[in-house]
């Protein structure tokens, strides 16, 4: 089972670690999803995921739906 993570901030030190991104668009929301030891979520606004796609370090795989 993946493990939600609720702050942008952990979300962002975990990416360090992580060997994969994948990004899930939808109308309302983003998903970003984090592959490394476990795997981890993140639910959040579009202009949010924007910013924090920005900082993250791992390869970025963008899914639309």
């Amino acid at each position: 089972m993946p493990i939600e993570v609720r702050d942008a901030k952990e979300f962002i030190k975990l990416a360090g670690q992580a060997s994969e991104c994948v990004v899930k668009r939808s109308r309302n929301d983003v998903k970003l999803k984090l592959r490394a030891s476990r795997l981890y979520t993140l639910k959040v606004s579009p202009q949010e995921a924007d910013d924090i796609i920005k900082q993250l370090k791992c390869p970025i795989t963008d899914i639309r739906k």
